[in-house]
């Protein structure tokens, strides 16, 4: 989280749009989900219209590809809370839409770490952008995988299927990920269905584009992602949860 109030309080304010910068790369880096928060339209509590100045401190966490943007008392005392909602929304839509957008994420995409994880997460994202595909599935039981795949930051999206509904939740937070709970696959052919019904009923594949599925066998052991599958996404699928 960063904070902004409280690194105000803590150090020159001259100094706090660096360290902003700084912590949120450390935990893109880490892989760790990072909020941006405080003052972020702060106008917005007495006005209906923030100030320009606010539009690009809004803008700039969401160039540094930061997880979230938080409103504070813009939403929970303010007089337009849902202006202030819809603004914040629309600015983070329109600077995800900037050609320079994704140069910048790109720039600060860090080697993977030594692991099976961040390995398979990396070779997904490549392949999913080399052949275009049209989601990245992630199963996940603890939310590793999800955040590993997240801190990819892929042109790709990314669905994380989950057991655990709590699992869901949070990963609703992070960067790029559609998270959906839903039963364990059983094996593999049954990984393969649920993934394509899933990203087809979710709107995120059609009938005959390609995806990729990222998993670990035996299903349902948190931390065993180890494998990848390029699968095809046919008409029947749409029926294949039902």
């Amino acid at each position: 989280m960063v904070a902004r109030g409280d690194l105000g309080v803590e150090m020159p304010l001259a100094v706090l749009p660096g360290t902003q910068k700084r912590i949120t790369r450390a935990a893109r880096k880490a892989g760790k989900p990072v909020v941006v928060a405080t003052q972020m339209l702060e106008s917005m509590i007495s006005s209906p219209v923030p100030t320009r100045a606010e539009v690009s401190d809004v803008a700039v966490a969401v160039y540094e590809g930061a997880d979230a943007i938080m409103l504070s008392a813009e939403s929970a005392a303010g007089d337009y809370p849902v202006a202030a909602v819809s603004t914040m929304n629309t600015i983070a839509t329109e600077t995800e839409r900037d050609p320079y957008y994704r140069s910048i994420l790109d720039a600060q995409r860090t080697p993977p770490q030594a692991t099976g994880a961040d390995a398979i997460s990396a070779a997904a994202r490549q392949i999913a952008e080399t052949l275009h595909l049209s989601a990245l599935v992630c199963y996940t039981s603890s939310g590793a995988t999800g955040l590993r795949a997240a801190r990819e930051r892929p042109k790709t999206p990314i669905i994380a299927i989950t057991p655990r509904i709590r699992t869901a939740r949070r990963l609703a937070l992070i960067w790029g990920i559609h998270a959906v709970a839903t039963d364990d696959a059983t094996d593999i052919d049954d990984m393969v269905e649920r993934a394509c019904a899933l990203a087809m009923n979710e709107g995120f594949a059609a009938p005959g584009n390609r995806i990729i599925i990222s998993a670990g066998v035996p299903f349902g052991t948190p931390g065993a992602t180890n494998m990848l599958r390029i699968a095809f996404v046919r008409e029947d699928h749409g029926s294949a949860l039902a």
